[in-house]
């Protein structure tokens, strides 16, 4: 797998049936090694391992409706009180961060209300603020390590 613009890693890796699997420490299984997968676990153990995030505050691919539709989060974390406190929307690494991302987690974000947006395809990170008096986000350097 391609080399990502964050911390490496050490990763559980196996392989079945020709496919390259991953082990997910929040699922306790082991996933398809997809490009998206890749940068999702990267994320996760950026979370965890950098900035602090405790595993019982992240939860993957969480199931929302909107519209009557069904869709998932990539990544969301909760803060103290179980409230919604980041989304992280992942891309594969070839796909081209673009404003349909921002769109789509901004539709997301309509419905769960959390204060940081985050667009990543492992290689380029957009960390997002949001502005619920003015509707719109302020683009950060980086999102807070957690306290």
């Amino acid at each position: 797998m391609q080399n990502l613009n964050l911390p490496n890693y050490k990763f559980k890796l196996k392989s079945n049936e020709n496919k390259t699997l991953i082990f997910d420490i929040l699922r306790k299984k082991y996933m398809v090694l997809t490009p998206e997968e890749w940068v999702r676990q990267h994320f996760v153990h950026f979370l965890i391992e950098d900035k602090k995030y405790p595993t019982s505050l992240i939860a993957l691919e969480k199931q929302l409706t909107i519209n009557n539709r069904k869709k998932r989060t990539d990544i969301l974390v909760f803060d103290k009180e179980g409230k919604h406190d980041i989304i992280v929307e992942c891309k594969a690494p070839h796909i081209k961060i673009t404003q349909a991302a921002f769109d789509q987690i901004a539709r997301y974000n309509l419905k769960l209300k959390a204060k940081y947006l985050i667009v990543t395809n492992g290689l380029d990170h957009f960390y997002c603020k949001m502005d619920f008096k003015n509707e719109t986000y302020i683009f950060l350097k980086g999102i807070p390590d957690y306290k």
